[in-house]
Parts: structure tokens; sequence; C-alpha cells
């Protein structure tokens, strides 16, 4: 078990500094910070340390500083819910490790707000960064960026290289001096479902031997192209939008090399009603390729259906009744519930009822503040910021569970969103999920709570031969081959492990893959020399009798 150590200033037996409290930390401990603001600088060596906010707002603040906020080589760091201000130095420096930020605000001033060098493995969610000369700096790495906002810098949002392989998934990019991504030098970076915009450049560079995937990304807004391939570059541009872009909007030196499918220039809607009719069927196939979910697919489909004929009797000149966006997704975890969110706020874009149908992911602690009418405060600036989206609210009914921790607060988060729901119905998707049971109790918390969701979708957990087709899924999408003898211990395995309480679905599915993946990792490691591109890609049927045991 991991040790805590509690850093709070002002109470006896606690460090009273966060540097203090990590020169005592063990590896792989706990660093438990009460809320205040923090001055100092902090240099981690081959460690292994989380720090963390105990419920309230944590900043560090070294902008009078010359160097890094948090600097650290080896080892592996994780921040969470914490806010970082740097001066004229990385708000956070890692060469080589591991680095994990979970919802944390970081700022600087000048050079690049994150700085990442040397072989290490990154992964960022639900963060903001701002400031700086770059957002974030990622070489000679591999990392995931998901749900995170870069703004206001002076150059670029991100910059990929050196071989860096680098997941940009529903993240936005905006107001960047320069270009919002940019790859070079043999950066490869994968594009998901992110916005780019407000650049003075072009959206999107990937330039000198740079390898690009591009999918349902929309780019706006820029001084330059929407994106642009320059030569030795290759690529995939798949179901992407751009609007009020410098011409060529895509602009590819060597067109062969790059694949592209479906994409559009989207008119300003002054000039036209008429929806993305090819992004929609698009977005659609994608809802259709997902396993399983047959009744989820057919409730979204309905609720299309309805919007699209809603807007031809508009034009028509018909009555049109008022249409609820705002649902409820009840079901366990790892159904899919998220995936399918971020499809229909998509889909609302496309139909043109929502203007930019952007993601937005919340929790509890996002909406919950520390005090009397902080909460009210606090939800509403999230609900701000999902305007022209979806605002997503994971495990909502943690909000009225009784018992809970400051529950007259989650009360309040409640009440404070069914007015600005009510205020602003035509501008926001909420989407709110969990165990069907508890989000029952969820509805009831506040009277008007349930009128304002139309529907309530339910989500099945999958059957095992779903989950088996998942994994292979995974399989392929990673290049690993599967033995084909492997199907039948798979089924087994779902079959004997979904009767528990808490299984997560496609997140043990998730799971399974990655044991898999470490049991030949573990194998090939014993071979003498280096195993052949065959062995690299098969997960062998040992591999996964070592992952299902």
């Amino acid at each position: 078990m991991s040790r805590t150590l509690l850093v709070a200033p002002d109470r006896p037996g606690a460090y009273p500094s966060i540097g203090a409290a990590v020169l005592d930390a063990p590896d792989n401990a706990v660093v438990s910070i009460a809320p205040g603001v923090y001055r100092e600088v902090i240099d981690l060596a081959d460690r292994s340390v989380t720090l963390t906010a105990d419920a309230g707002d944590v900043v560090i603040d070294a902008t009078s500083a010359q160097t890094p906020v948090l600097r650290t080589a080896g080892g592996r760091l994780v921040l969470r819910d914490l806010t970082i201000r740097a001066g004229d130095a990385p708000a956070v420096e890692l060469n080589g490790g591991a680095l994990r930020a979970e919802r944390c605000a970081l700022s600087g001033r000048f050079g690049p707000v994150v700085l990442v060098t040397g072989p290490a493995e990154v992964s960022v969610s639900h963060c903001k960064v701002d400031g700086g000369e770059h957002g974030l700096v990622l070489e000679d790495c591999t990392a995931q960026v998901e749900h995170t906002k870069v703004s206001g810098v002076s150059a670029d949002g991100v910059i990929i290289r050196l071989g860096a392989a680098v997941v940009l998934r529903d993240c936005e990019f905006t107001d960047c001096g320069r270009r919002g991504i940019y790859a070079y030098q043999y950066g490869r970076p994968t594009i998901e479902s992110c916005e780019v915009s407000g650049t003075s450049e072009a959206g999107v560079l990937i330039a000198y031997d740079s390898t690009a995937m591009l999918s349902h990304t929309l780019i706006r807004d820029t001084a330059g192209p929407a994106v642009v391939f320059g030569r030795r570059c290759h690529g995939e541009v798949v179901s992407c939008r751009w609007e009020n872009t410098a011409e060529p909007a895509l602009d590819l030196a060597e067109p062969e090399l790059v694949s592209v499918t479906a994409a559009v220039q989207v008119e300003p809607r002054a000039t036209t009603d008429e929806p993305a009719a090819a992004d929609v069927e698009s977005l659609l196939a994608e809802l259709d390729a997902m396993v399983g979910l047959a009744g989820v697919k057919d409730e979204v489909r309905s609720l299309i259906d309805e919007i699209q004929v809603n807007e031809w009797r508009r034009k028509a000149g018909l009555p049109v009744g008022s249409l609820s966006h705002h649902l409820v997704f009840a079901g366990g975890p790892g159904t899919g519930k998220t995936t399918v969110a971020r499809i229909y706020g998509k889909l609302l874009a496309a139909l043109g009822v929502l203007p930019k149908g952007q993601f937005s992911e919340v929790a509890r602690r996002d909406l919950v503040g520390q005090y009397q009418g902080h909460t009210a405060e606090k939800t509403s600036v999230v609900f701000q910021d999902a305007l022209g989206g979806v605002l997503f609210i994971d495990e909502a009914y943690a909000l009225s569970r009784a018992g809970a921790e400051n529950d007259s607060f989650g009360q309040e988060a409640i009440d404070a969103l069914v007015k600005l729901m009510e205020d602003h119905r035509d501008e926001a998707a909420v989407i709110v999920a969990g165990y069907s049971h508890e989000m029952q109790q969820f509805l009831d918390a506040n009277p008007g709570l349930a009128s304002r969701f139309s529907k309530t979708i339910d989500f099945e957990n999958y059957s095992p031969d779903e989950l088996t087709l998942i994994v292979q899924r995974m399989v392929a999408a990673n290049e690993y081959d599967l033995d084909a003898r492997a199907a039948p211990i798979l089924q087994q395995h779902f079959a004997a492990v979904s009767q528990a309480a808490n299984f997560g679905n496609a997140r043990d599915a998730r799971r399974l893959f990655d044991r898999a993946r470490k049991a030949q990792s573990q194998r090939l490691r014993r071979l003498d020399g280096m195993p052949g591109l065959s062995d690299l890609r098969t997960l062998q049927l040992a591999d996964v009798a070592a992952a299902v045991s």
C-alpha cells in the first residue's frame, strides 16, 4: 500500500511545504496537499510520487522563478487537481520516465508550459494549458492527451517532434500565435475529434518526414490553411471539416502520400441552412461501427431523424415542437456511454443544432465548491465553458447520493444545473450518466430535473461474444495478430467474470488486452536476441492464457 504524506503549513504534524514532503517520500508515495498557494519549485529525480490536491484549490506559484516549477528525470510523476503557474521556465519539465496529469491547470509566460524530452510515457487528461510560447512540447516520447484545452500561447499549441508518437483526442487548441498543432522531424501525431481555431498560421502543420492521422477534427478561423502536409510527409485525413481558413484549406505538397476521405469545407451558416449531410452520415456510420448497443443506436438515430424532420418542417413553414437535447445515459461502466455522447454532440453540430459540438466531461468535484455559494459559481463556469457543445456529467448520481461529503453542496450544484439548462436550453446538450438505479435517485433530487431530460437511454452490458470482438479490434488497431485459438478462451473468461457486480465491460477488455501485451513482452524478453517482425506482432495462446489467469 502506498504511503500518504500530508502537506498543510498550519497543521501540526504535517509537512510545511511540498518540497519537504517530496524529500521524505518513499517511492509510490502520495503527497496530499491542503488548499492554499505554495510558492516553491520542486526537483525530482528517479522518484515515483503522486502530488494531489486535498479537497480544495491548490496553487503552486513560481511566476517569479527562472527554473521549472516541477522538474523530474526518470521515475514516475502523477499530478492531480493542481494549478501550476510558471514564470520564464516550464511549469512541468520531464526528461525521461513517466508523467500523468489529470484535471490540472498549467500556465507560463515564456518557453513551453510543458516540456517532455527523452524516452518517456505521458498522459494528460482534462487539463487546461495557457500562456507561454508553446503549450506542450513533446519529443522522443509516447503520449496521450485527452479532453485538454490549450489556449493563448504566443507560438504553437503543441509541438510533436523527434519521433514522438502522440494521440490528441477531444482536445481544443485556440488563439495560438502560430500553429495549433505542429509536427516535424518524424513526429507521429494521431489527431481525433479535436478543434483548432484562431491561429495566425496553419491550423495543423505536418513537416519534415512526419506522419499524421487526422479524423473528425474541425479547423476554423485560421489565417493560414487548415491543414498542411509538407514534402515526404504521409498520413490520412478522414471526416475533417474546416471553415474560414486560407486557401487552399488542405495544402498537400505530395498528395499521393496523403489519403483524404470525407473531408469537407464548411460554408458559413449565413449562406446555407443545409447541414453537412456527408458528415452526418459519416458520424452515424461511426456509431454503427461500435460493437453491440443495438438499442442505443436505434434511440440515437430516432433522435437524429426527429431533428432532421423538424428542420424540414421549419423550412416548409410548418409548426415545430420544442425538442430538448438533454439525455440520461443509464448503464454500467465501460458500456460506451462516453463514446456515444461524443458522437451525439458531433451529430448535433453537423445538423446545425449546436454551433460547435465540443465535448466537456466533468464529475462531482468539477461542480462542487468549498463553501456556500461557491458551488453555484463553479457550476455556472463549467456550464458556460460547455455552451455550444455537450456537457457530459459522469456518475452524476454522486451529486445526490445520501450521506456524501458536502451533500448540501451537491444539491446546490443540481439546483444550479436545472436553472442553467432552462436558461440555455438551445445552447448546450447536457448528458448525465451512471448506473441505472442510482440515476433514478439523481432525477428525484430536484422536482424540475427529470422534466429537463427528453429521454433515458439504457446501455446494456456487453455479451461475452461482443467483449471478445472488442478485444480482437483492440488487437488489430494496435497492429498485433491474435492466435485464432484464443477466441474460445476469451469467451469463457468473459462469461465467468461478467457476472461480478463491479464488472467493467470494455474497460475490463482493455485491461485484459494490456495484460496479454505484458505477457508477450515478458516472453519475448526471454528469447536470445531480437525477435522478428512476426514474433513482435503475434499474441500467442499462452499470452492470452496468462492474461485471463
